[in-house]
């Protein structure tokens, strides 16, 4: 079952479950949902390809007391609805759920209007915004029963690439993978299985984070006495740059960075190919590192 697959079936648990739940899609996963239409009419909504009303009508929905599920493809949402999601959730502190498949450049194929490099950073101007970047089903399965109907606007960003080993992950909280000396690593959701392959043998320190915000400062913390540091990110490099800088505040840090260029993926392919174009790549992550070390 891969992230996408879990959605559908837990969200189809929590209907069941939780009369207060309400699936709300813009255009996308209605055939997965057609049994569920007709058990709930008045709670399993298609509103078409108009994310920015289907934002506001959640926003409706959460004022009236329901917990809203929002669910499209990436950019639609961010990038097209972006108004909304500040003004009618962030703004009026609601509480909602918002689903998205196609992250980064999963739908590269499609060219620039499905590819959404870029939500990280927007979300992150959004005060109390909680983001969540799971990097296998059964951790977007934890975090969603935990976090779905806590009163704030939850942000999932589902990928179609997963790590292969599943970890128990808890919100708000990064897992140390591997411990060491040299430096740190920190591995955001699908990166960690590329991350573990190319420094498994060496002396440095990996953090697993699955919760982007609230971030886990705590666990940096304790663990960078190194004072160099590697994001891996499967977003716009820099877009959390700064939680990094803040919680280790007047120390005297290197940090560097591995992730997508700021720049459109104007040539068509496969995600992997486009990350290769980008050095996000295992022999990348392992020369940047030895390069650290040896500064």
């Amino acid at each position: 079952m891969n992230e996408r697959e879990q959605f559908i079936y837990t969200t189809k648990e929590l209907l069941n479950n939780d009369d207060k739940t309400a699936l709300v899609l813009a255009g996308i996963s209605m055939a997965s949902f057609e049994d569920e239409f007709k058990k709930y009419p008045n709670r399993v909504i298609n509103a078409g390809i108009c994310e920015q009303a289907v934002v506001g009508f959640a926003a409706g929905l959460s004022i009236s007391g329901m917990i809203p599920i929002v669910h499209t493809i990436a950019p639609f949402l961010v990038e097209r609805a972006y108004e909304q999601l500040k003004i009618d959730f962030g703004y009026q502190k609601l509480r909602g759920n918002f689903i998205t498949t196609g992250a980064s450049l999963d739908y590269s194929s499609f060219g620039a209007t499905h590819q959404c490099p870029a939500d990280i950073a927007l979300l992150r101007q959004i005060p109390d915004f909680e983001i969540i970047i799971p990097g296998s089903a059964d951790e977007f399965k934890q975090l969603y029963l935990k976090t779905y109907s806590d009163n704030y606007p939850t942000y999932f960003r589902l990928s179609r690439d997963e790590n292969k080993t599943s970890y128990n992950v808890e919100f708000k909280k990064a897992n140390v993978i591997k411990k060491g000396n040299k430096a740190v690593v920190i591995a955001i959701g699908p990166m960690l299985d590329m991350v573990l392959k190319s420094l498994e043998d060496m002396d440095v320190t990996i953090l697993y984070y699955t919760t982007i915000y609230p971030f886990d400062s705590e666990t940096l913390i304790q663990n960078a006495s190194s004072k160099k540091i590697l994001i891996c990110e499967p977003f716009y490099i820099g877009s959390i740059t700064d939680l990094i800088t803040d919680c280790l505040n007047n120390e005297q840090i290197m940090i560097k960075e591995i992730g997508i260029k700021k720049q459109f993926a104007e040539k068509y392919g496969y995600t992997k190919e486009h990350y290769k174009n980008m050095g996000i790549t295992e022999e990348n992550i392992r020369l940047t590192v030895e390069q650290m070390i040896n500064e």
